[in-house]
């Protein structure tokens, strides 16, 4: 089942595209979008597809600036603002579910890290994870993956904003051929997404 609506948040609404499993969902993945991008991006769309099939719930979280049309994203603290005010109304919408796993691609992966803790969640998908800005490899974020939760980061090994190496607690994959927007082999992606969350036991 599919629907679309929009929560509002402190810095205006956000849209919320909503993909149900067949059966009941003990497990939803939310996902956010990158900074100039949307939700129908490849990769997220065919995570989405894998994900609902393998019987999670896949709630994709347009962020406000995005909803009224704007490019330029919002900075790191409304994002983060508005993402948190998001998964607090999603637990209320769906109260049978146990396991929340959020994630994203590029700034939505980086979003979701920053709030993971202050969200419950229990692990993160990050596509995309943008290491640093392209050429500028001292400007590190590696630090936002350090959640303390089991994170799976999936990235293109010609990526020019880089890619974390592992650490504990944090799964690196690097796609051979994919660059940044990982539209290469989408499929492949989201397999290796579903590989993590079988391994968890959190998808059929």
């Amino acid at each position: 089942m599919r629907h679309s609506d929009e929560i509002e948040t402190p810095r205006g609404p956000a849209r919320i595209d909503t993909d149900l499993p067949a059966g009941p969902a003990a497990t939803l993945l939310a996902l956010g979008h990158g900074a100039g991008g949307g939700v129908d991006a490849p990769d997220l769309l065919a995570v989405r597809d894998a994900v609902v099939h393998a019987g999670l719930a896949v709630v994709r979280v347009t962020q406000p600036y995005r909803v009224a049309g704007r490019r330029a994203p919002a900075p790191a603290g409304q994002l983060d603002e508005a993402w948190t005010a998001v998964l607090t109304a999603l637990r209320q919408r769906h109260p049978g579910v146990s396991r929340w796993v959020v994630g994203g691609r590029s700034s939505g992966a980086r979003v979701a890290c920053r709030t993971a803790g202050a969200v419950g969640a229990a692990g993160i998908v990050a596509l995309a994870f943008p290491l640093h800005p392209p050429g500028r490899p001292e400007r590190s974020r590696a630090a936002e993956l350090a959640t303390g939760l089991p994170t799976l980061v999936v990235n293109g090994d010609r990526d020019p904003f880089g890619a974390p190496d592992p650490a504990p607690g944090v799964d690196v994959v690097l796609r051979p051929g994919e660059r940044h927007d990982l539209r290469r082999d989408p499929a492949g992606t989201a397999d290796e997404v579903l590989r993590w969350l079988r391994v968890r036991g959190w998808a059929e």
